[in-house]
C-alpha cells in the first residue's frame, strides 16, 4: 500500500494545466468523481474536432504535466511508487498493480494517471500473448516475458502441474535467461502477465487455452473432481465431488447425462466412471474383450476375467456371458480367440 493518495497527487498535477487540457486529461483517464474514462472520438465529438486533435491535446498535457513544478514536487510519491512496483516484482500486469495499490476503487484510475505521466514507468500493452503491463526495468521485463513464453512452449497441451512443481519449472526458465528466483509470490505475479498460461480452481497450472484450465461447464468441473479423487466414482459421487470442491451446484442427473457426452470420461461400472487418460478403453465389457483379444491374442478365460477387472468393475458371471458371444470362438485348448 502506498503512503499517499493517488487522487491528492493528480489533482496537484493538473492545477496549473490550461482548463481544455486539464478536462481532456480528466475524461481520457476517468478522473472525475464517477470515474468514467471517455474515448478520442467522444470528447472529439463535444468539442467539434478530430479525434487527433484530442490526442494531441492529450499528449501536450502529459507532457506540459512533467515539466511542472508540481511534477518535481511530487518526485518522492512518484519514487515510493517505484519501489513497490519493484518489490512487487517489477514486472506486473495492471490488474495486480491496481490490486496491489489501491486502496478504493476510486484510486485506480488515479494510479492508472501517475504511471502515464511518471517518466520512471513504463507500460506495454495487451498482445496476443500478455497483459497490460507497467515495468520499471526494460530488460527485466524482456528476460521475464522470453522465460514465459519458453514456459509455455514447454507444457504440453491438456497437462495440469501443482503449483509448487510449475513454479519450479518457471524457475529453470528464468535461470536460462538471467533472472535469478524470486520468492513465489513474485513469480505468481509473473505467472499472471501471460495470457496464455493460467490455473484452475484446484491451484493446478496449465495452458490457458486447456479445457483443464479454462473451466467452462459441468464436464470440467467433474473431470477436476474425478482427476483428484484419482480412482472410478459414481455420477451421484461426482456430483457431491463437484459441489464439495467448487462450490457449485451439480444435480446428479444433469452430472450423468454430461459425463456420457464426453470422451474424457469411461463408464467402468454401474453407474461408475472414470478418466480415459487412467488406461480405460470406452466400450461394453464385450467390446472391453475384444480389444484385449486383438491386442494380445487368445487367452484363457481367468486370463481374460483378470484383464476385464482391470478395466470395469464388473462381476466374473458378466464376462462369462459376454463370452457366449459370437464374436469369440473357444479353441480346442479351452482358450479364448476372436471369431474369424
Amino acid at each position: 500500500m502506498l503512503s499517499f493518495q493517488p487522487k491528492n497527487i493528480t489533482k496537484d498535477l493538473l492545477s496549473d494545466l490550461p482548463d481544455r487540457s486539464r478536462r481532456v486529461l480528466v475524461d481520457r483517464f476517468g478522473l472525475n468523481s464517477k470515474g468514467e474514462t471517455r474515448t478520442l472520438d467522444a470528447i472529439g465529438k463535444e468539442y467539434g474536432i478530430t479525434r487527433e486533435r484530442i490526442r494531441q491535446i492529450e499528449n501536450h498535457g502529459l507532457a506540459s504535466v512533467r515539466d511542472s513544478d508540481a511534477y518535481a514536487e511530487h518526485q518522492s510519491e512518484l519514487e515510493e511508487m517505484k519501489r513497490a512496483i519493484a518489490a512487487l516484482g517489477g514486472l506486473l500486469a495492471e490488474e495486480t498493480v491496481l490490486e496491489e495499490l489501491a486502496k478504493t476503487s476510486t484510486d485506480e484510475n488515479h494510479l492508472i494517471f501517475l504511471l502515464t505521466v511518471g517518466t520512471h514507468f513504463n507500460d506495454k500493452r495487451e498482445s496476443t500473448d500478455f497483459r497490460d503491463r507497467w515495468h520499471i526495468d526494460h530488460q527485466l521485463a524482456e528476460s521475464i516475458e522470453s522465460a514465459l513464453t519458453n514456459l509455455y512452449e514447454s507444457i504440453e497441451s491438456n497437462r495440469l502441474t501443482p503449483e509448487e512443481e510449475f513454479l519450479q519449472l518457471f524457475a529453470k526458465h528464468l535461470k536460462q535467461e538471467g533472472v535469478k528466483q524470486r520468492e513465489p509470490e513474485v513469480m505468481r505475479r509473473w505467472l499472471i502477465v501471460s495470457k496464455r498460461i493460467g490455473k484452475n480452481p484446484l491451484g493446478e497450472w496449465g495452458r490457458q487455452d486447456s479445457p483443464h484450465v479454462r473451466i467452462k461447464n459441468t464436464r470440467d468441473f467433474a473431470y477436476l473432481t474425478l482427476k483428484r479423487h484419482g480412482s472410478p466414482m459414481h455420477f451421484t459421487e461426482v456430483a457431491k465431488g463437484i459441489e464439495k470442491l467448487f462450490g457449485r451446484e451439480a444435480h446428479p442427473a444433469t452430472t450423468h447425462n454430461e459425463l456420457i457426452k464426453d470422451g474424457r470420461f469411461v463408464l467402468v461400472g454401474r453407474g461408475l466412471y472414470a478418466l480415459k487418460e487412467w488406461g480405460y478403453e470406452p466400450g461394453v465389457v464385450r467390446e472391453v474383450i475384444k480389444g484385449i483379444l486383438q491386442r494380445e491374442g487368445p487367452l484363457s478365460r481367468e486370463d481374460i476375467v483378470d484383464r476385464v477387472k482391470r478395466e470395469r468393475y464388473v462381476k466374473d458371471a458378466t464376462i462369462a456371458v459376454n463370452l457366449q458371444s459370437s464374436v469369440f470362438t473357444r479353441l480346442p485348448d479351452g482358450r479364448y480367440a476372436l471369431s474369424k
